[in-house]
């Protein structure tokens, strides 16, 4: 059966929400009993997003298969709760790239090569392939309508619905309907152009939704679908909620996907089953405690930069019926003060993963503020490396312990360059990506939260423990919880005297959902609301 594919645009301004609402749709799809997949096309030249900068782009998801994505796709798992991989993230650096190899192996027969038709036919096969064994692909375009870079993809999708039919192909496009203070009123004219933009380039949208702050009128969602040629139905308002997670639950009361099915003759029995994002909801809107979390780390100005993190600690928060506050702590800040002046009162410590020298010491150093305070610590990739050298400077009494990235010239490092690297460290090297297994050790605070032995999580890092001093890192206390079996490497590491103090080489952020949140998140949450409540007891 031929895949239905819905193409989502965006006009306007960029952030509307596109992504939001492209998963937000994946989940009324899968919850009719449809199989879905959500593809991110990225105008970027960029081949992947793993060199970009967090403070431009935001975050790096990392999918099961090692591919350095865009941080929509991590909108897409969380909300479709389905696992992703390299296919469902296109860059126009990975479509120029692959048309200019085959060019060069003769593939095109002499032919001229051209945007036309090459360019676009090798996106549209990228599209199709995304879409295999699915019954619905939902495709959203990174950007805006009338920007240079977008042009290929959107006059890819343009063609393909004379590839794959017309009728299973739907356009949905998202636009802006600003509120203008001076004249007290929401304004049509800028959906009007973007749409008459997308006319230009020869796509009329199906659907028009429209982000908002406000309620839009009656009279206003008739003017939009007379001007923009669509029916009343079909204009869709997103509005602002208190969280993303809402925004399925708004979609379905306006008939979204039932609106989507009827125009791609999809047929589903029965009414989806929301009951677990309404739970989500509630818990995020009326916790009955609440806790501070502070999160150390050199990216905190740019609130993408961390988003994986801080929505597996919401997840882990609404699991326990607990607001979760982040405060954002700049670990050079640290390094100018004190971790006591910076951190004091806080009822955890999270330290992020990163790459690069800057704020090592702060974070090191908020790792060994909660350690001799005994407050519950998290460490994810680069945080649990901090943790190992804290531990390994101030209670091994290793005082040279450091990582080759602060100081090159340290022999035997706690923390080093993974073996594979070192041929390949002149020339940018390669990194350890994508899944690999980790075996437990059997009554550990990671296996109890695990409840299982064997587990497979993300990884994106270069540097590991060094196995020389594994031994004296457990003689001291701090024990190995879980190893690599196949490549002999340090998974996981907490302390043995401790309420909870564990670092992980990995990053559990990635496979967080809300509606399941993820166990490592889960079992910190749940050790700084015990700390909490014990120390509430003594006063």
């Amino acid at each position: 059966m031929l895949a239905k594919f819905i193409f989502v645009t965006g006009g306007v301004v960029s952030s509307l929400g596109k992504g939001i609402t492209a998963a937000s749709l994946g989940v009324l799809l899968k919850k009719r009993g449809l199989k879905v997949s959500i593809l991110k096309m990225d105008p970027y030249i960029n081949v992947d997003a793993g060199t970009m900068n967090p403070f431009q782009h935001g975050e790096v998801f990392v999918t099961d298969d090692g591919a350095e994505t865009d941080l929509d796709l991590g909108h897409y798992e969380r909300f479709i709760d389905e696992s992703l991989n390299s296919r469902n993230n296109i860059t126009t650096g990975q479509i120029y790239s692959s048309v200019i190899s085959k060019e060069r192996k003769g593939v095109y027969l002499g032919a001229t090569v051209q945007v036309i038709p090459h360019i676009t036919s090798e996106i549209q096969d990228r599209i199709l392939k995304a879409a295999s064994d699915q019954d619905v692909l939902i495709a959203e375009i990174g950007g805006t309508v009338g920007d240079i870079e977008g042009q290929p993809f959107l006059e890819a999708i343009r063609q393909i619905s004379s590839r794959v039919g017309r009728e299973n192909v739907l356009y949905c496009h998202v636009t802006l309907i600003p509120y203008l203070e001076a004249a007290r009123e929401m304004k049509t004219k800028p959906t009007q152009h973007s749409v008459q933009e997308m006319r230009r380039i020869g796509i009329q949208p199906d659907v028009i939704v429209c982000r908002s702050h406000h309620d839009i009128s009656d009279d206003m969602r008739d003017k939009i679908a007379l001007f923009c040629s669509v029916p009343r139905e079909a204009v869709i308002q997103s509005k602002d909620e208190s969280t993303i997670y809402e925004v399925p639950l708004s979609l379905y009361k306006q008939k979204f996907d039932r609106l989507v099915m009827k125009y791609l003759s999809i047929q589903a029995d029965g009414e989806p089953d929301l009951s677990d994002w309404e739970r989500v909801v509630r818990g995020f809107s009326m916790p009955s405690s609440e806790v501070e979390i502070a999160m150390v780390g050199k990216y905190i100005d740019h609130k993408d930069a961390y988003l994986s993190v801080v929505e597996a600690l919401t997840h882990a928060g609404i699991h326990h019926d607990t607001r979760v506050r982040i405060r954002a702590v700049e670990a050079e800040d640290i390094e100018e003060a004190s971790a006591k002046e910076i951190l004091s009162g806080v009822s955890g410590i999270l330290v992020p993963g990163g790459f690069g020298s800057r704020g090592i010491e702060g974070k090191i150093e908020a790792a060994r503020y909660a350690r001799e305070n005994g407050i519950p610590y998290l460490g994810l990739c680069l945080g649990m490396q901090m943790a190992v050298i804290e531990f390994a400077r101030h209670v091994c009494d290793l005082s040279g312990a450091n990582t080759t990235e602060v100081d090159p010239g340290t022999p035997n490092p706690v923390i080093h360059l993974m073996e594979e690297q070192k041929d390949l460290d002149k020339m940018g090297g390669t990194m350890r990506l994508g899944t690999y297994l980790c075996e437990l050790v059997p009554g550990t605070l990671a296996q109890q939260a695990y409840g299982q032995e064997r587990i497979n999580e993300r990884h994106r890092h270069r540097y590991e423990v060094n196995n020389q001093y594994r031994d004296r890192l457990e003689q001291a206390g701090m024990r190995v919880a879980g190893v690599n079996p196949d490549l002999d490497l340090v998974e996981i590491l907490e302390l043995k005297d401790h309420p909870w103090y564990v670092g992980v080489q990995f990053h559990p952020e990635f496979r967080s959902r809300p509606v399941r949140p993820h166990p490592l998140f889960m079992g910190f949450i749940r050790a700084v609301l015990d700390r909490n409540m014990g120390k509430a007891k003594e006063e």
